[in-house]
């Protein structure tokens, strides 16, 4: 199972990017993490993919339709999703064929706040309905006073946040797994 990671942030020593690289220390046996690249995903316009797409986008868009599940790593910004994170989910999702159509996913992310990124995580759950992605449920991972369940060496040190987004990843594969049968059944059906 190939699991396709987003980091809703550009920056190299971010806590966010720090815990997507935790998360995809904790995967199941047998589940691998490849991330998504949004660095070099040009600003969305309203000519956006009526003329093709630009090189970045269409190898966004491979990689979503090739990934079993999505994983989001979101800081919050403004109570909402970073701009660089927006950008790439409206450029991928331009017809034809948007990529994200039946996707399992999984939503995390580190803030300094007290609330960690819980608005943040919300909106891009309103985005999914939109998107037709199926977001897991629960565990919700909000890591929060960020800066002190990191190392020196950005590692997740805190064990509490270790085994949520343990069991979030865990749940991720199992939900994928579970949607994957019940596709199959349906189509045995048919």
């Amino acid at each position: 199972m190939n699991i396709l990671g987003f980091s809703g942030s550009l920056r190299e020593t971010s806590l966010n990017s720090a815990l997507l690289r935790a998360a995809g220390k904790l995967l199941p046996a047998g589940v691998t993490l490849q991330v998504a690249s949004l660095s070099e995903i040009p600003l969305f316009g309203k000519e956006a993919g009526l003329e093709g797409f630009p090189e970045p986008v269409g190898q966004l868009r491979r990689a979503i339709a090739e990934a079993d599940a999505l994983l989001f790593v979101t800081p919050e910004y403004n109570h909402s999703i970073p701009g660089v994170l927006k950008n790439a989910i409206d450029w991928a999702s331009c017809p034809p064929d948007q990529p994200f159509a039946g996707k399992p996913a999984a939503i995390l992310g580190a803030s300094s706040g007290r609330l960690g990124t819980v608005l943040g995580q919300h909106h891009l759950r309103q985005m999914f309905v939109y998107l037709d992605v199926h977001p897991v449920n629960k565990p919700e991972v909000y890591v929060n006073a960020a800066e002190e369940k990191f190392d020196a060496e950005l590692r997740l040190v805190d064990q509490t946040s270790r085994d949520l987004v343990q069991q979030l990843m865990t749940a991720l594969v199992d939900w994928t797994r579970l949607l994957g049968a019940g596709r199959a059944a349906v189509a045995r059906a048919h």
